[in-house]
């Protein structure tokens, strides 16, 4: 079980499960190291951000993340940042191989995205807390 975070007067804990697919769910993570390419840049784009990855893993056509953040960066600016980023160098690398299955438009991942907050407590037991109260 992950740890409360402290800064200032803050405490917080901000857990998301997020995943990411590729553009027509083409298979383009099949590749071990495109796949590893886009795990890496995640850790660097992030970390600059003070967001942590928990976990992350890819499947052939999308790639799952456990993040957590801080409270002063939003989801979607993690989520913008981490799409842009990766693509921009994804295709400095494979422009080649990226080329074959896009050649409109330089793209990597779909418009748009699966996100869901990663609780601590169950349904339950928040109700009976907020209830109690008072």
């Amino acid at each position: 079980m992950s740890k409360w975070k402290t800064k200032n007067r803050h405490k917080y804990l901000l857990q998301y499960h997020l995943i990411l697919v590729c553009k027509y769910r083409k298979k383009l993570l099949s590749s071990n190291q495109l796949s590893e390419d886009i795990k890496e840049l995640s850790r660097k784009i992030l970390e600059k951000h003070d967001v942590i990855i928990k976990y992350m893993e890819t499947d052939k056509d999308h790639i799952h993340y456990m993040l957590e953040l801080n409270p002063n960066i939003s989801i979607s600016k993690a989520v913008k940042l981490l799409k842009s980023y990766t693509t921009f160098h994804i295709w400095r690398k494979y422009y080649r191989f990226l080329s074959k299955h896009f050649w409109k438009e330089k793209t990597f991942w779909t418009d748009g995205y699966f996100i869901c907050t990663v609780g601590n407590v169950s349904d339950k037991m928040l109700k009976e807390h907020i209830e109690n109260q008072g």
